[in-house]
This record gives C-alpha cells, sequence and structure tokens, in this order.
C-alpha cells in the first residue's frame, strides 16, 4: 500500500516497508527505515521552502517535482529494479557479493537516477547511497570507449579507497564472459598517490571511472592532463563538507561550472548531511551546479540517525577525561571501537582506533560496536558522521553505542545536538 504525506513543517516522507539483505556496510543500513512517498508525480517545493521562506518559488517549481512509479509495489529485487538499463554482468556481480535486496534510498532514488535526472540524495550513513550512483554509472558506461565517462569526486582519500574497492568489485567480469569483452576499468586519484604514473595511465588508456580527491582532480586538471569532455555522470559525495571547506569549496564549483557544464552531464549530490537543504537546493539551480529538473530524494528526514544507537556520556573534569575512558573501555569490553578526538592524527591498535573526524567521513569498519567522544565534535553534523561509523552491520545481535566524555559546561552543547539530531543521551555515573 502506498500513501502520500505531507506537512508544513516538514519535507515530504515516504512510507514503504523494505526488507535487507546482509550485505557489506559501506553500502547496506544496519535496518530498513519507515518511508512514505506517492505513486504519482508531486510537487515538493512548497515542503521545502515553508511558508516563510524567501526563495524563489518560480525556480524551485522546476526543480522539485518527484516522479514516482510503482517500483516500490513490485519490485522487490535490486535486479528488478535495474534490469534492462544496468548491464547483466553488473547485476549479477551484485548478486554474487550479495546486494539483492534493495534499501529504501535506492527503493527511491534509482528510478530517478536511472531517468537520467540530476539528484540529490539525502540520507543516513550506511543507507546505501553509494551503490545506487555506482549502478547509475554502470548503466551509462560505454566499456568499448577509452575516456572517462565518469568522474565521482571525495573528500578524504579513506572514503575515495572504499568507493573505488566497490566499484571494481561491481566491475570485474565473471570467467565465463570470456577474455575477449573488455572490463570497464576504475582508476583512483588521492591525495597521497603517485601522480606522475596515473598521468602515464590517462595518456596511454584513460579510465571510464575516476574517483577522486579535489586535490589531485584539480592538479591533473590545471596541468591539462584530464579530459573531462566524454563525461556522463558527475558525483560529489559528502557534499556538504567539501562545499564547507574553503579550499575545496572554491575547487568544486570550479568544477562545476568551469571544467563542465549541467548540459553535458548528469549531476548527482549525496550526503548524509545537508545544512539548509532548501537552501542548497535553490543554490544547484541558481548556480547552474545541476538542472532544472533535479530531484531532491530525501529518505527519512524524521530521524537522521540509526534508532539502533544507544547514546551516553558521562560528567568528568578535563584532566579525568583519560582515566573515564579507560574505565569505559574495560566495562564495555567493545569488539571494535573507535575514538574521536579533535586533535590527533589516526592511530590503530588491537581493536581500537583513535581518529579525528576525518574517519568520520570514511572509515567504514563493519565491526565497530562503540563509538567514544574523547571530545565532543565542533557540530551536530560532525556528531552525526561520528555516530553513523558504528551500528553499520545488518541484523547483528551487537549492542551499538555512543559514549560522550563531557565536562559540566559543555552539557548545553550535547543537548543542542540532542534536540537537532532528535536522539536522547542517558547520564552514565562512574563508581
Amino acid at each position: 500500500m502506498v500513501c502520500f504525506s505531507i506537512s508544513p513543517f516538514t519535507s515530504p516522507t515516504w512510507a514503504v516497508s523494505a526488507k535487507t539483505a546482509l550485505l557489506p556496510s559501506l553500502l547496506y543500513p544496519t535496518k530498513p527505515f519507515n518511508l512514505r512517498h506517492s505513486s504519482n508525480a508531486t510537487s515538493i517545493s512548497e515542503s521545502f521552502l515553508g511558508s516563510s521562506s524567501r526563495l524563489s518559488r518560480a525556480a524551485l517549481s522546476l526543480s522539485c517535482s518527484i516522479h514516482r512509479t510503482n517500483v516500490t509495489e513490485t519490485a522487490k529485487t535490486l535486479h528488478e529494479i535495474c534490469s534492462g538499463r544496468v548491464p547483466e554482468h553488473i547485476l549479477q556481480r551484485a548478486e554474487e557479493i550479495g546486494f539483492v535486496v534493495p534499501t529504501d534510498v535506492q527503493l527511491e532514488s534509482l528510478p530517478t537516477l536511472l531517468s537520467g535526472r540530476d539528484c540529490i540524495i539525502h540520507a543516513q550513513t550506511g543507507s546505501g547511497k553509494t551503490l545506487a550512483y555506482l549502478l547509475l554509472i554502470f548503466s551509462v558506461i560505454d566499456v568499448r570507449r577509452s575516456a572517462i565517462q565518469a568522474l565521482i569526486v571525495v573528500p578524504t582519500r579513506e572514503l575515495g579507497m572504499q568507493v573505488t574497492k566497490v566499484a571494481r568489485m561491481l566491475a570485474a567480469r565473471p570467467t565465463e564472459h570470456g577474455s575477449e569483452q573488455k572490463a570497464c576499468t576504475v582508476m583512483a586519484l588521492l591525495d597521497g598517490g603517485t601522480l606522475e604514473r596515473h598521468k602515464s595511465w590517462l595518456k596511454a588508456e584513460p579510465p571510464q571511472i575516476i574517483v577522486a580527491t579535489v586535490r589531485s582532480l584539480c592538479q591533473l586538471l590545471e596541468k591539462k592532463k584530464l579530459k573531462l569532455e566524454a563525461m556522463r555522470v558527475l558525483v560529489i559525495d559528502e557534499v556538504d563538507f567539501m562545499f564547507h571547506s574553503s579550499k575545496q569549496g572554491y575547487s568544486l564549483r570550479k568544477l562545476l561550472t568551469s571544467y563542465s557544464t549541467i548540459n553535458n552531464r548528469q549531476t548527482i549530490f549525496a550526503s548524509a548531511s545537508i545544512p539548509q537543504h532548501n537552501r542548497f537546493l535553490y543554490d544547484c539551480i541558481q548556480q547552474k551546479w545541476t538542472k532544472n529538473d533535479v530531484v531532491h530524494v530525501h529518505v527519512n528526514p524524521i530521524e537522521p540517525m540509526p534508532s539502533c544507537l544507544r547514546h551516553k556520556f558521562v560528567l568528568c573534569h578535563k584532566n579525568r577525561r583519560l582515566h573515564v575512558l579507560l574505565s569505559m573501555l574495560r566495562i564495555d569490553r567493545p569488539k571494535s571501537a573507535i575514538i574521536f578526538v579533535n586533535e590527533q592524527e589516526v592511530r590503530q591498535g588491537g581493536c581500537l582506533l583513535v581518529a579525528t573526524d576525518i574517519a568520520a567521513r570514511g572509515v567504514d569498519l563493519p565491526e565497530t560496536t562503540h563509538i567514544y567522544n574523547f571530545e565532543l565534535p565542533k557540530t551536530a553534523v560532525d556528531y552525526l558522521h561520528r555516530a553513523g561509523r558504528t551500528g553499520r552491520r545488518p541484523f547483528s545481535d551487537d549492542a551499538c553505542t555512543v559514549t560522550n566524555m563531557i565536562t559540566p559546561n559543555e552539557r548545553f552543547v550535547l543537548q543542542r545536538f540532542e534536540n537537532e539530531l532528535m536522539f536522547q543521551c542517558e547520564e552514565l555515573c562512574l563508581d
């Protein structure tokens, strides 16, 4: 049964029941979301804008229509949704890996993506955004053509490595297809890599797909070692993170408007957090980052974080944080944990990883059951992404917790995060 629901205070939500399978956590959520949706073409500009918004309704009325099909009523597998559009060997490879049942964000976004429209994919961490845009990319790639046809821009090397790994797994041809059929090639241009070697590869035989950080990408574009004339799909992953970085934001705007144009490409933005998404949608059209009919797919806007997470806090003085952390580790005995700090490089030892917020946008460790915020993040968005590093293993019985070590003066900051992200944090008292 399909129903439509809209509120003057929130963007529309979509309700469908979807089962999930045991899949790699980068692409699959811990549990299915509850969504609401309309099976007809529905204008959602009013719900995005709200009655008090001063943004241009005329511009957004062109952009905010979502065309709905009966896919969610009839399709039970990714293969059924993508059959006839995504190459059969890619779909077979996806099934071999374990991608069988679509997540809610895949149900919502794939019909739009495969129709060729620009799209903003806005959903929880670990909800399946990566697989959605990769299936789109494989649907348009022509492996017979040695040219860059898809570009995925990521903010960190860690995220780029994971996206590249999944893309290569999907692109690998089964042996029964024979060696005479050319496979899709995927190149990673990530910070810290050897660009000289990549220059030779790009000149000899350009790959069909490139996964790149902004810095490495712009270096090659400025030296004219990279050509994007044949690019058909541009994906900007973790778009909010990059636009809020002064250096990456400037380069990203140049990429969107100077090195390529919206008329020759399909543009996809993806993130779990897009603050002021109404304004961002408006800017996409006004700045010509996307076409006028861009679609904003916002999955589960009422609950930004998975409901399986438990949030806790311990009040202590700054000089007692290490003692509290060690006590919590002895009590919790985590199988695997990430300890987030604000000013320290990534360190790993045994089952513990100490990291900064860089890891919150890229590290995917399915076994992680505990997050410890040794220091509170600076923003609610950073808290969301830190918390999103756990609870990524579907149907697991492991309890997943986020524990915050805060001073009494920081309690109001955590309360603000609770209000913005709509979760409750319980206090722990240590003897």
